[in-house]
């Protein structure tokens, strides 16, 4: 039995109208939760975000018996609060975005990237060598340095520090992120290599 028309033209706008509505609320659902997952300045993941995906990956790895390690990347900002207090927060803010662009840029794909702290990002290089964390740690360094950070009176004197933990297997996040923390601020390299990086000891 064919729909009269009137019916039909009744419908229509109210089937539309519901489609629209269902279209918006998984617009908002995804902007939700991509808000909850990102730190607002870097458009990086946060921390929580950043330990979930990093725990997600051991777990799928270990399932299907391969490697569940890697390396995660500590990259300390030392003298961010010192352009927040000399030039304002909003310059502390632009200089994490452009060093979370560069970091970003510096990565292979399927790497990750995240704000730990106010001055703090972090890298997950899922299975990666020390050879590869040193070639990524030396393109940041490179990039950092080519860049031009600067405010209308001077330049700014950006200086960060590098340090890396490799694991083996499923390890604690904290441990691993410890780890790495305290090779940033040791920051003592053989050779001149651009990242300190030491393996995370059995627990």
């Amino acid at each position: 039995m064919s729909i009269p028309p009137i019916s039909f033209l009744v419908a229509f706008p109210l089937l539309l109208a519901l489609q629209l509505q269902k279209s918006e609320l998984a617009a908002l659902r995804a902007k939700m939760n991509h808000a909850a997952r990102h730190d607002p300045v870097t458009n990086a993941l946060n921390g929580t975000a950043f330990a979930a995906a990093m725990q997600n990956y051991s777990d799928r790895r270990r399932k299907i018996a391969t490697d569940t390690g890697g390396i995660m990347i500590a990259v300390v900002i030392e003298t961010l609060d010192a352009i927040s207090r000399r030039y304002g927060p909003q310059w502390a803010d632009t200089v994490m975005l452009s060093l979370a662009d560069i970091i970003k840029s510096s990565v292979r794909s399927g790497d990750l990237v995240a704000r730990l702290a106010s001055n703090e990002l972090g890298i997950f290089l899922p299975g990666a060598t020390p050879e590869n964390a040193q070639d990524i740690g030396a393109r940041i360094r490179r990039r950092v340095s080519q860049a031009a950070f600067e405010t209308e009176e001077a330049p700014l004197d950006l200086k960060i520090k590098l340090g890396g933990a490799l694991f083996e297997g499923p390890e604690d996040f904290n441990r691993i992120r410890q780890l790495a923390d305290e090779m940033a601020f040791d920051s003592a390299t053989e050779d001149g290599e651009p990242i300190a990086i030491a393996r995370l000891p059995a627990a």
